[in-house]
């Protein structure tokens, strides 16, 4: 976990900002989210087979004796909301959100225990467009940041549930035949989602996986028309995305689209946003058939990339010297911050020390404060980029700061 300040916390600050930025531009509608959820939230959704569920979740009983949960991800507290605070009446729902969410695993570049995420969802609609809406999202917010020309979108189709089910089935029987060769954990997948060892990290899987039958084989014509569909209106929209066909949703319930964004700029790790289409799960939540869509990406990652943005400087700094000259500087502080100009006033120090930290901060001007300028109600407004000085009335300090 980590505690940010300066550069690192603004370059953090500007990913949100940009992001919320480009989410009002879609209409996606802002939401909140509890940080802790029932266990069974994350454990329903997620899979209880899968690493986040059985070795990455921080659960706890509460003094209830109830098991909770740290959010691993933002999706399921989303359906779970869906579910019980009555959003379905709002279908389609395009949703929003941004914050923390907490992982148990080591920890390497990029990746913390406490990370951030932001995430947006398209809850109720089924239709390629919003694919489309959700990956043009994505590619705004990253040229947004500059990461245009840095990320590639890698594309796939999970195809439907006649086109997944017929490829499972060809998979295990492929993954079967080379049963004796396959990594441990891709022998305990086997049978329960073969799916998931296209996803494997184990080298010796590597060629079994290469040699594995492709979806494409198995796509019906309705698969294949949702896929032709998306992938064209990426095209209208100037989305640029490669094929990747190798690229898995484990769990049963993601259907059509899978994406990801990805660059070689963080190492081996080079996945910066990530989603897809999750048609079936909050049906498997309990809840009705309902088509959804949505990503996430990771706020730390995209800091790291990102150009510094511009440091936040005040635009006049008020260097007061007597106790008489602070009481007005306190006032006419208040005054401009209060008419929408950034001030600030030094705490401590002798005339010379204010004045350079005055400088070093970035201002524009200094306004300068003594016992006669508080006898007479002018300040000296010095141009700190020119040297210029010059008497300013109290109360036209504004309009001379404004022009």
């Amino acid at each position: 976990m980590q505690s940010l300040l300066g550069e690192e916390a603004d370059r953090f600050a500007h990913v949100v900002a940009t992001f919320d930025r480009v989410r009002r531009l879609f209409g996606f509608k802002r939401v909140e989210l509890p940080v802790l959820e029932p266990t069974a939230v994350f454990a329903r959704s997620l899979g209880e087979t899968t690493d986040v569920v059985s070795k990455e979740m921080y659960s706890f009983e509460d003094r209830s004796g109830d098991s909770v949960t740290l959010r691993p991800e933002f999706t399921a507290g989303i359906a779970r909301a869906f579910l019980t605070e009555g959003w379905q009446q709002f279908t389609p729902l395009k949703v929003a959100t941004h914050g923390p969410a907490f992982r148990y695993e080591r920890p390497q570049k990029g990746r913390f225990r406490q990370f951030h995420q932001l995430d947006a969802e398209i809850l109720g609609a089924g239709e390629p467009q919003a694919d489309v809406e959700v990956l043009c999202f994505a590619d705004q917010l990253l040229r947004e940041l500059g990461l245009g020309d840095t990320v590639v979108c890698k594309l796939n189709t999970l195809g439907d549930p006649a086109t997944r089910s017929a490829w499972r089935d060809a998979l295990h029987g492929h993954f079967a035949a080379h049963r004796a060769d396959l990594s441990e954990d891709s022998r305990d997948r086997l049978d329960r989602n073969p799916v998931r060892i296209l996803d494997s990290k184990a080298h010796q899987d590597w060629p079994i996986v290469d040699s594995a039958p492709v979806i494409d084989d198995y796509l019906t014509s309705e698969a294949s028309d949702f896929f032709a569909a998306v992938t064209s209106g990426l095209d209208a929209a100037g989305v640029r995305w490669e094929r990747a066909p190798r690229l898995v949703r484990g769990l049963d319930y993601y259907r059509h689209t899978a994406f990801e964004f990805v660059t070689d700029a963080l190492g081996a790790q080079g996945t910066v946003l990530a989603g897809g289409r999750y048609d079936g799960l909050i049906e498997a939540l309990g809840g009705p058939h309902t088509p959804a869509i949505g990503w996430a990406a990771g706020i730390e990652r995209l800091s790291m990339m990102i150009d510094a943005p511009a440091v936040e400087a005040p635009l006049a700094v008020i260097v007061p010297m007597g106790t008489a000259a602070e009481q007005a500087g306190v006032r006419i502080l208040a005054e401009l911050r209060r008419s929408g100009i950034t001030a600030d006033m030094g705490l401590r120090g002798n005339m010379k020390k204010r004045m350079a930290r005055a400088a070093s901060s970035g201002a524009a001007h200094v306004i300068i404060l003594g016992e006669t300028e508080v006898e007479s109600g002018t300040a000296q407004v010095k141009d700190l980029a020119t040297g210029e000085q010059r008497a300013v009335a109290f109360d036209m300090l504004h309009a001379a700061l404004s022009a």
